[in-house]
């Protein structure tokens, strides 16, 4: 059979199956929290959720105290997730140069299903919450999102040759993520309350399901099987001794300056990612109560504007990227960044809520440029292991930034 090098599809899939359940997971955390507390249903009409806005009302002060056992929840499960799917990221992306990287896709995706299935079980047969800490920490074994994108960029790092044409197909990557989690969220309002909770899960778990027979069957890896075959068989135990000596030697032997270089690009990229992907995951629950109180459908509508601006920032760094140097590009999309999170800050109003997606219109400009910029530091043979650098860096302050509205 035929196989082809062609990773958007994968990520396409990936990515709307991942920002589908996304927003889903809180609310029905959320409603399951409630549901225990009040020993009565969730209620939602077409206009808002069931949200209390007397401040002095005894039943607004334990709406808050839902609120905060949720995103105290939500944080100690993606922490469950989190410890080891960083050690795997790290690991299997990072060998990828050796073994290909069709492992970083395929695992992920697995972990991803087992997921799904897990609130698919859970959602329908009414089971106990506490269970999603071992599905989360099983699923955490095969990698995670920061697996997936890491082993996916590295993927195309070393099909592409030209810097030019790298750059452009990461930032086409960015594009498709952005857009394709937008239409996600977009629709997850709307699955919800169509079909429910369950039957969503079940829509993410096929999407899962086609992806990894994609990848298996149709997808051609970065290493050919002839290649691998050749090579003597290595202990997990060497594998990860050679990960991490070639990390620390790379940083050893490398001039001051280029060392230097790699250091800041890092911290900037990771530095961002904490801002970036933690803030805008704790709207959810924000607009769940006061002074917003929406319903699932406007909180789709919410995730799909907060994702849409990678469109504008993917037209903003190919049109920047003719006339700017990178490290430009990266201070607009940071001052846009800035603007439309002050602007959030005293959104009172659903009209204003949505407004503040205009300001941030050029805020994911940063990512891909600060990713080229480093794919332009290293060697071709050390894309691998910073793709998982920065895979790492990127899930530990996503979740770490959760605890904050506890």
């Amino acid at each position: 059979m035929r196989k082809v090098l062609c990773v958007e599809p994968v990520i396409f899939c990936y990515v709307f199956a991942f920002s589908l359940t996304t927003p889903l997971v809180q609310q029905f955390i959320y409603r399951r929290l409630w549901e225990q507390e009040y020993n009565s249903t969730f209620i939602s009409d077409s206009n808002a959720s069931h949200c209390e806005q007397n401040k002095s009302s005894p039943a607004y002060i334990k709406q808050k105290a839902i609120q905060e056992k949720a995103s105290v929840f939500i944080m100690q499960l993606d922490l469950t997730r989190a410890v080891p799917s960083l050690i795997v990221a790290f690991v299997v992306v990072a060998n990828g140069d050796r073994q290909g990287h069709k492992r970083s896709l395929v695992l992920p995706s697995m972990g991803a299903l087992i997921s799904s299935i897990s609130f698919t079980a859970i959602s329908y047969f009414s089971l106990s919450l506490s269970v999603l800490f071992a599905f989360a920490f099983i699923s955490g074994l095969f990698g995670s999102i920061a697996t997936f994108l890491g082993g996916g960029f590295a993927y195309i790092a070393e099909e592409c040759h030209d810097e030019k044409q790298k750059t452009t197909r990461i930032a086409v990557v960015d594009l498709i993520f952005g857009v394709v989690s937008g239409l996600a969220g977009l629709s997850s309002g709307y699955f919800l309350r169509g079909i429910g909770f369950a039957w969503t899960f079940v829509i993410a778990s096929l999407l899962h399901v086609i992806n990894i027979i994609y990848i298996v069957f149709f997808l051609e890896d970065t290493v050919g099987v002839s290649q691998f075959q050749h090579e003597a068989p290595v202990s997990w135990k060497d594998l990860l001794r050679e990960t991490f000596s070639g990390v620390y030697m790379l940083f050893q032997t490398a001039p001051y300056k280029k060392r230097i270089l790699i250091i800041v690009l890092l911290f900037t990229f990771m530095t961002y990612l904490f801002t970036v992907l933690g803030g805008t995951s704790l709207f959810t629950l924000y607009e769940l109560d006061e002074p917003l109180c929406w319903n699932e459908v406007y909180i789709g509508y919410g995730a799909a504007a907060s994702t849409s601006v990678s469109l504008t920032s993917f037209l903003g760094v190919y049109l920047f990227s003719k006339c700017l140097k990178d490290i430009y590009i990266v201070f607009i999309g940071m001052c846009s960044y800035i603007g439309g999170m002050i602007m959030a800050a005293f959104a009172k109003t659903t009209l204003l809520m949505f407004l503040v997606r205009v300001p941030s219109l050029f805020c994911f400009m940063p990512i891909p440029v600060l990713r080229s910029m480093l794919s332009k530091v290293v060697l071709p043979g050390e894309q691998a292991g910073f793709c998982a650098q920065a895979g790492m860096g990127r899930t530990w302050l996503c979740w770490y930034l959760k605890k904050y509205p506890a």
